[in-house]
């Protein structure tokens, strides 16, 4: 067992420590930028701190323009996505639980039948994953429309279900098949010697002795689809269905950046999922590591 020395261990923390602190600037120039305003933003692009704070930004978009604070007037132009940040921030919820939980599902199941029956087309079906892995989503984007078109999924939410599970599905399987190797064969034997079935020793004791690694590829799947563009950008044209990257990415006009209501949107884009995070970290790191090594 390699021992690690003092200095070694120093080395280590700073090394951490900078990393954190590289994930973590973003962040805080976001925070920055959406407590002030457009004017005093880009007055002088290279000051660390505001001279002025304001929450006007987080107020306009949570009343949905009705109240503009003191930085924006009446004659100040504001974009018609504003309005419907409640919406965008319920279809993506909507999208994010139903893509979760579809993936998981059948995440589950495939991962379970290609940890349990050692058949060579489960190999196979491992291998061309990780292949179709490879593919940039940008190529596949026409296909995917025309085929939504065709099946009336254009302008819905459950187009974008569809599509998204469609994509995430073999991350699911690639998390969860490893894992699933590591729960002891017996544990299954005794419960059909019970009485049980193949799918009843599934759903009673694998699942339940499978939480952790559900948890964190559930957390996984849930992050990834809260914060996916192209597909909702692609299939959906109508603000009803917009998502909250979608109206993001809206603020991006041909004559002006909204950067400050922009930064104040991320900022409340990531509650849920820093919040999801924050309650499931002990599973996450289980779920993570437990199917790294084979018990």
């Amino acid at each position: 067992m390699f021992k690690t020395t003092p200095t070694v261990r120093l080395l280590l923390h700073v090394a951490n420590l900078t990393v954190i602190v590289f994930i973590l600037l973003p962040l805080v120039a976001v925070f920055i930028g959406s407590i002030q305003s457009e004017r005093a933003l880009q007055a002088d692009t290279r000051r660390v701190l505001p001279l002025e704070f304001t929450l006007d930004n987080f107020t306009i978009i949570l009343t949905k323009g009705q109240q503009r604070g003191r930085i924006f007037d009446q004659a100040t132009y504001l974009p018609d996505n504003i309005k419907s940040f409640y919406t965008a921030f319920m279809n993506s919820m909507i999208v994010a639980c139903s893509v979760t939980f579809l993936t998981l599902l059948f995440g589950s199941l495939s991962a379970y039948t290609i940890a349990r029956q050692r058949f060579r087309w489960t190999l196979f079906l491992m291998q061309a994953n990780i292949v179709a892995r490879f593919v940039p989503v940008i190529v596949l984007m026409i296909p995917l429309y025309v085929v939504m078109r065709s099946v009336g999924q254009l302008n819905s939410l459950s187009g974008v279900i569809i599509a998204e599970t469609g994509f995430l599905l073999p991350y699911a399987i690639l998390i969860l098949a490893p894992y699933f190797d590591t729960i002891p064969g017996e544990l299954e034997e005794a419960a059909r010697i019970d009485g049980c079935t193949r799918l009843g020793a599934f759903f009673h004791i694998i699942l339940p002795l499978a939480t952790p690694a559900l948890a964190a590829c559930g957390v996984i799947m849930f992050i990834i689809s809260w914060h996916e563009l192209l597909i909702p950008l692609i299939l959906n044209a109508r603000p009803d269905f917009m998502t909250l990257p979608v109206v993001i990415a809206s603020l991006v006009g041909d004559v002006h950046v909204f950067f400050n209501l922009m930064m104040a949107i991320c900022l409340l884009a990531l509650a849920p999922t820093v919040v999801l995070v924050a309650l499931l970290q002990k599973f996450i790191v289980e779920g993570l590591s437990a199917g790294a090594v084979k018990g």
